[in-house]
């Protein structure tokens, strides 16, 4: 049994060892011979600068490309890294624009025609004022659809009344949406103010221009405003009471002092356009029944005194309500301004129009 395990640990052969000797013997200890060598030449060019921004090499410092040369075996005592290069643009004009010596007009102008604020002297501002000012005293340019809703009406000069809804085109719903930015940006109503769904738009079409604009709505009552004479009844009504009230005579001591009371001209029953009718508006407390609103009426300055507003109302009795023709009596204004009060007066034939709130219907869906 020992001879087995003997015979198990005992090598194999001898001569495994003396030829791993002589294997190691013939190794040198030095190594006499030299390789061959291989030379590597690097030729360096400096690169011209890079104008191109949309490369994305201009975002690279000189840090970074320094680094790059290093790691590619670049970097050598006489290669310099490339700089970032900028190129100024010759075509680019540096001039001041202005010069502030205390002139009063050195800020922006404001014209008194058509309100535009714009920079006096500045090439776009000018422009664009030039432009503005056209459309807001001619009218904004249109060339017309291929399918209008045209009004019938009496005209010599080829002009006609367009009726636009809120079911129409989205091309003729964004006309209108300008116009009514014009005429919001006038009369100084909120932004989108103007229209809902159930109003109907009238355009005035003249020389390929928009000339005009009312926008109607259905209304169920309207309020009529008490006349001039009406109201000289009752002031004199009250001055009559006060007087008998408040003595006219003032007394400081033994000095008296006694009121002198002026009294004005009524006024006459003639109306007239040029007459102020600003101040508030008085109406009786009972209501009567109305089919239209007119929540507002426009026509650009050059074409005012031209009966332009008076065929506008004209085509909305005639076309509001299909297939009926509305008496005057059923017509409404709201919110007159001097002017529309003037207008609603010689139109109506009377001092005691109709007006109406339009704030009822300003919680509906705009345009």
């Amino acid at each position: 049994m020992q001879a087995k395990i003997s015979s198990f640990f005992k090598p194999s052969t001898t001569t495994n060892q003396s030829q791993l000797l002589e294997s190691i013997e013939d190794i040198p200890l030095f190594e006499t011979t030299k390789e061959p060598e291989i030379l590597i030449t690097y030729e360096c060019r400096r690169r011209k600068p890079n104008t191109d921004l949309s490369r994305s090499d201009e975002n690279e410092s000189e840090e970074d490309i320094g680094e790059k040369a290093i790691g590619s075996g670049l970097a050598d005592t006489h290669v310099k890294p490339v700089t970032k290069g900028r190129v100024l643009n010759k075509k680019r004009s540096y001039a001041q624009m202005y010069l502030e010596f205390g002139q009063s007009n050195f800020h922006l102008q404001n014209c008194s025609i058509c309100g535009l604020k714009y920079a006096r002297g500045e090439e776009g501002d000018e422009k664009n004022h030039k432009e503005f000012h056209k459309n807001y005293t001619h009218g904004i340019p249109f060339k017309g659809w291929r399918n209008e809703r045209v009004v019938p009406m009496n005209s010599s000069h080829g002009d006609r009344i367009v009726l636009v809804l809120n079911s129409d085109p989205s091309a003729q719903k964004n006309k209108i949406l300008e116009v009514a930015k014009m005429i919001e940006g006038e009369l100084g109503l909120s932004d989108g103010w103007l229209l809902h769904k159930l109003c109907k738009v009238y355009l005035y079409v003249s020389a390929q221009r928009i000339a005009g604009c009312l926008v109607a709505e259905p209304i169920v009552t309207a309020y009529k405003v008490v006349s001039s004479s009406g109201i000289q009844k009752v002031s004199d009504c009250n001055k009559t009471k006060s007087d008998r009230a408040v003595s006219t005579v003032l007394q400081f001591g033994s000095v008296n002092f006694r009121r002198e009371v002026i009294k004005g001209v009524p006024a006459g029953n003639k109306i007239d356009l040029n007459e102020d009718y600003s101040g508030s508006i008085c109406c009786e407390k009972e209501a009567v029944p109305a089919c239209c609103g007119v929540r507002a009426i426009w026509v650009t300055p050059s074409n005012r005194r031209k009966n332009i507003a008076t065929k506008l109302l004209d085509a909305a009795r005639a076309s509001f309500c299909a297939g009926y023709v509305l008496e005057h009596s059923q017509m409404a204004i709201s919110q007159p301004t001097s002017a529309g009060k003037a207008l609603a007066s010689r139109y109506s034939g009377t001092e005691s129009f109709l007006v109406y709130n339009s704030g009822l219907n300003t919680l509906m869906d705009h345009w």
